[in-house]
């Protein structure tokens, strides 16, 4: 059963940066790793991810501010994020699948726990 640790949640104002971290333990072949958030009050929502060395994805609310990438030789997910935002206030999630990435997060086999990302204006 793969194991996910989400890390690097934080407080920041408008404008700032984060970095999240997910790591992931008995990962022993090709997974997707994604990031998804979760704003109080609202849907989960997928922010984007990454399948093997394929091309990171990202949701078009991120696009151009957030930028995912994976170490080499771990299995380590980064989610950096530039240019925060109030609305990108909320519990940021790391998921994984084996293989390529699923069209619903409902078939995500892994999940953390979770870390809390807030903006302040």
């Amino acid at each position: 059963q793969v194991q996910l640790e989400e890390s690097g949640g934080d407080s920041v104002q408008a404008g700032g940066s984060l970095r999240l971290s997910c790591a992931a333990r008995n990962m022993y072949s090709r997974y997707c790793m994604s990031w998804f958030r979760q704003a109080p009050g609202k849907e989960r929502e997928e922010v984007g991810g990454k399948a093997g060395e394929d091309s990171p994805f990202y949701a078009e609310s991120v696009k151009g501010r957030f930028t995912i990438s994976k170490e080499n030789g771990k299995n380590i997910l980064y989610l950096q994020m530039n240019g925060l935002k109030p609305e990108d206030t909320a519990m940021y999630y790391c998921a994984a699948s084996y293989g390529y990435c699923p069209k619903s997060q409902d078939d995500y086999t892994s999940w953390g726990q979770g870390t809390q990302v807030t903006v302040s204006s």
